[in-house]
């Protein structure tokens, strides 16, 4: 038997089935992440987070999709990396920093019991998203024809990860998330694919629903609620700062003088467990 320490975390709603390896000896593989995400036979989580040291000793988030396929960003994984190391290292201090695939992110316990991480700044160039557009060295409030006669504003922008912004003039439930994000995501134009974000721009906050890249619609997104805000500000639409609800809940969106984004949002334990790995991996996912 294969036991494997696991834990689980959620922050407005997007989950995660997470691991701790500071020694780095326990890597898991897309098959086992794609058995442990499973909300049937497995644990179920929108991706997992394994949480190793690098060689300098500074926490490393090792993230992917509930598919098993690696990802560079996750800001609502880096609010439960901040829990993870506090319940279970005891990480001292209230704010510290942690390594991802797209760099150092700072991560802090905010007085009012919510999580902020400093998401680094915004990039709207194609080759930063990346992104296949031969007209336009960025993609901001372009046209996007969805088909039937719907064409709505599209920005696309990379938060360490890509993006595009679909900006709508009515509810986002009312749109076919599961239908147009599934194919937007793995448009021609986004050589990696891409998260899709739907987003109505009200008065007093913005309301989005998501199609995350490799998990399909979740109940939140923070790095899609930062490209949501900086989308919107750069087009006009919001100021520097923004409150994005989504299905889970709300998350709080600050733009800098400096360009840099700030993400504040609840995030709690969910519970902690030991599983048998080997008996997991038997189940047949077809």
């Amino acid at each position: 038997m294969s036991e494997l320490r696991v834990w689980k975390y959620q922050a407005t709603g997007n989950d995660f089935v997470m691991t701790y390896d500071p020694d780095d000896e326990r890597r898991l593989s897309a098959d086992e992440v794609r058995v442990l995400c499973d909300r049937r036979f497995g644990v179920g989580a929108d991706g997992s987070i394994r949480v190793t040291h690098e060689s300098g000793g500074r926490p490393f988030m090792d993230y992917r999709n509930a598919d098993g396929s690696l990802a560079e960003m996750c800001g609502n994984g880096l609010r439960c990396v901040a829990l993870l190391l506090r319940d279970v290292d005891g990480a001292g201090g209230f704010s510290f920093e942690v390594e991802t695939r797209s760099g150092t992110r700072r991560v802090e316990l905010t007085a009012d019991g919510r999580v902020s991480v400093d998401m680094g700044e915004p990039n709207f160039t194609k080759a930063a998203i990346p992104m296949r557009v031969p007209a336009w060295e960025t993609y901001l409030r372009e046209p996007l024809d969805l088909g039937g006669g719907l064409v709505v504003t599209a920005s696309a922008v990379s938060m360490g990860n890509p993006h595009l912004v679909l900006f709508v003039d009515d509810d986002p439930e009312r749109f076919h998330v599961a239908h147009i994000g599934a194919v937007l995501e793995r448009d021609d134009r986004f050589p990696e694919g891409t998260n899709v974000e739907f987003a109505k721009v009200d008065e007093d906050e913005i309301v989005a629903r998501v199609w995350e890249r490799g998990s399909g619609e979740t109940m939140a997104c923070g790095s899609g609620a930062c490209a949501i805000a900086v989308a919107a500000d750069e087009a006009g639409l919001a100021g520097s700062r923004s409150s994005v609800r989504f299905p889970g809940g709300v998350l709080d969106v600050e733009r800098s003088e400096t360009g840099s984004v700030l993400l504040t949002g609840p995030a709690s334990r969910v519970f902690e467990t030991t599983i048998d790995l080997d008996a997991l991996m038997e189940t047949d996912l077809g």
